[in-house]
């Protein structure tokens, strides 16, 4: 009943931008903290940008910031990521994943996955190719 479903992967060449959409159904997102992560071949998961509950703290990964941006639209039980002049070292599967704001210090500590998110979604590949 618990789900959260990643949208809007693709294929895009250096430089364009994507969309990535998580939705969630069979609970409501209000009280969750939500983190986008990425893993590429060969490397270990990795956190990219996490929001709190509100949306009013959030966090990048250093190589991600001034082109990646979180938001979340809580009324449509969404959240998203907006990824702009994207690089080929940007290629990997994006997984959203949600854990509740209460078990968490800070969206510092949720990207760093500790403690690790309790609900993940499938994956969604992005290759960004030259």
């Amino acid at each position: 009943q618990l789900q959260l479903v990643e949208s809007g992967g693709g294929l895009v060449q250096p430089g364009g931008s994507l969309r990535l959409s998580c939705a969630a159904s069979g609970f409501s997102l209000d009280y969750y903290a939500i983190g986008w992560f990425r893993q590429a071949p060969g490397k270990e998961r990795e956190g990219v940008s996490c929001i709190s509950d509100s949306g009013g703290s959030t966090t990048y990964a250093d190589s991600v910031k001034g082109r990646f941006t979180i938001s979340r639209d809580n009324v449509k039980n969404t959240v998203y990521l907006q990824m702009n002049s994207l690089k080929p070292e940007d290629t990997a599967v994006y997984y959203c994943a949600a854990e509740v704001q209460i078990r968490i210090t800070t969206v510092q500590a949720m990207c760093n996955m500790k403690p690790r998110p309790d609900y993940w979604g499938q994956g969604t590949q992005v290759t960004v190719s030259s």
